[in-house]
């Protein structure tokens, strides 16, 4: 892969900060309640699901304009999970809440979806690695 372009951010655990290097992330980190934290700042899993949720919503623009269909009144919700695995340690689970118009519901709405998680980058990166559910809305 050439890089087109490369996102750069350190971060000094859940319980710190997270700051982007052109500055326009600089966030305070904190454990959620559900794991025994203040909640009091962002956390991973958060951030992964923002940034999936756009990451999809802009696939489905793109395969959109490819098919001629319109998707501008569709949105996109990421759920990310977190868990003990089998294995004793911890994963991730993903759920895809796309809100689609009338138009795209049905099967055309489930080919735009499949469609869009076969092109988008961070499906691609997530196929195999941890499950990721597709649901129309």
């Amino acid at each position: 892969m050439d890089a087109i372009y490369t996102a750069v951010a350190t971060a000094n655990g859940r319980e710190g900060r997270a700051v982007s290097s052109d500055g326009q992330i600089d966030l305070p980190l904190a454990f959620p309640a559900a794991l025994g934290g203040n909640g009091q700042g962002t956390n991973p899993e958060q951030l992964f699901a923002a940034g999936y949720a756009a990451c999809f919503a802009s696939a489905m623009g793109a395969i959109g304009r490819q098919e001629g269909i319109d998707v501008k009144d569709a949105s996109v919700t990421a759920e990310v999970s977190i868990g003990k695995d089998t294995d004793g340690g911890f994963g991730l689970s993903v759920i895809m809440r796309v809100e689609l118009p009338d138009h795209l519901q049905g099967e055309a709405g489930r080919d735009l979806l499949e469609n869009t998680h076969a092109y988008c980058p961070y499906s691609k990166a997530t196929r195999g690695n941890l499950p990721v559910e597709l649901v129309v809305e």
